[in-house]
């Protein structure tokens, strides 16, 4: 079972609460994927699920958190988990997958243009901030799956938008 301690050598800033990693493994257990060492560590994990509109060709694969612990990293494991996720988004017949992903990160924006990922959209002030800094926009990046034949769920949009206008 993951716990808080479990999780937290993953990420500084932890963002989310057990009830919520909960939650998604509750309602989408196919899209939560733990990676494991031989010796029983975690080396990382993934979490998703399913989404959208069938009827509008949105239907889709969204990835809510990757996170590969300091050790493991550099050695593929959050290409091979994206992978993952990708494949059971095409096996629910999804015509993309999508992931926010903060503006400054370009660590994490070039790994996923490696991955096949482009910028579909700005969100304006997407991050809240703490500690009196502003608020911060991100990345909607987004894969084209087979099933999108006209890659039409990649065009990009030409202008940003805000939270609120996010389905």
């Amino acid at each position: 079972l993951l716990t808080m301690t479990t999780l937290r050598p993953f990420t500084s800033d932890l963002q989310y609460g057990i009830p919520f990693y909960l939650q998604y493994l509750a309602h989408w257990p196919e899209y939560f994927i733990v990676a494991e060492a031989p010796g029983g560590e975690l080396m990382g994990y993934i979490m998703g699920k399913a989404e959208g509109s069938v009827a509008r060709e949105e239907w889709h694969g969204h990835v809510t958190a990757l996170s590969v612990a300091p050790e493991f990293r550099r050695l593929g494991l959050a290409a091979k988990l994206m992978e993952m996720l990708e494949e059971i988004s095409e096996r629910k017949g999804g015509f993309f997958v999508d992931l926010f992903v903060r503006v400054s990160n370009q660590v994490a924006v070039n790994m996923y243009k490696r991955l096949g990922y482009s910028v579909y959209r700005t969100v304006i002030e997407y991050y809240s901030a703490s500690n009196g800094e502003p608020d911060e926009d991100a990345y909607d990046m987004r894969k084209a799956l087979s099933r999108d034949t006209e890659k039409k769920s990649i065009i990009p949009l030409p202008h940003p938008v805000r939270p609120e206008d996010i389905e």
